[in-house]
């Protein structure tokens, strides 16, 4: 996730409990399911009846509606505009996407997610008023492309382009060195932030602490300093 989007999501109320979710596609249906499933109240909405009718079955949302999303009356009268935040999981077909994302924003939708399925979509998206863009397949693609080629990296946040927060398996050449032997800084440009074991994090480790094999470490620096690490 970008630093850029931070503004975003620090913008989302912390007690809003209602999202609507327009499109009940893959991405839809998992995003309804586990919105649902940390107890958070959601609306299903979708075009095909079936695919409403399905998610109810499922019990994967609170609610679930058929309606035209590109129709604004529509959308009024289900109440849609009165939600907090609403993600437009329309990732295909770009047209009603576009237009059911500006419908929300011109109607004083605080919070609107989109999916996009190009660039050129999520300019489209941005053009409109999408407070969020987001690209499911190809970020799950990039995260399968990094894992496999950089398996000691256990998760990632990307700062910008070029910088990157990333949790690392202790590799074995660093096993029973102190941070201060391992010169992060200067052989990599990276600065170590916490070490972890089994989900306990240690916080700004003095520098004469040794690492283990079995535990991980969380660095900050560059990504071309992150690719150099023997991992």
């Amino acid at each position: 996730m970008n630093l850029s989007y931070l503004s975003f999501f620090r913008s989302l109320r912390t007690e809003n409990k209602q999202f609507a979710v327009i499109g009940l596609g893959r991405f839809g249906r998992a995003v309804c399911a586990s919105l649902h499933r940390m107890g958070y109240e959601a609306l299903g909405i979708d075009s095909d009846e079936k695919r409403v009718a399905q998610i109810l079955t499922d019990q994967l949302a609170a609610h679930a509606i058929q309606l035209d999303s590109t129709e604004v009356a529509a959308l009024k009268e289900a109440g849609v505009f009165e939600f907090d935040t609403v993600i437009v999981a329309i990732g295909n077909y770009v047209e009603e996407s576009v237009i059911t994302t500006m419908n929300l924003k011109e109607a004083g939708v605080p919070h609107v997610v989109a999916k996009a399925s190009s660039e050129i979509h999520e300019k489209l998206l941005r053009k409109v008023g999408a407070d969020h863009v987001v690209f499911p397949e190809h970020e799950m693609g990039c995260a399968l492309a990094r894992s496999l080629t950089k398996p000691g990296i256990l998760d990632r946040f990307e700062l910008d382009p070029d910088n990157s927060i990333v949790e690392v398996i202790v590799p074995e050449d660093f096993d029973s060195k102190t941070i201060s032997d391992l010169r992060l800084r200067s052989r990599f440009g990276l600065n170590l932030l916490a070490v972890s074991y089994n989900g306990k994090f240690e916080i700004n480790p003095e520098p004469n602490r040794r690492l283990r094999k079995g535990e991980a470490m969380v660095v900050i620096g560059s990504n071309k300093g992150i690719d150099q690490l023997p991992i």
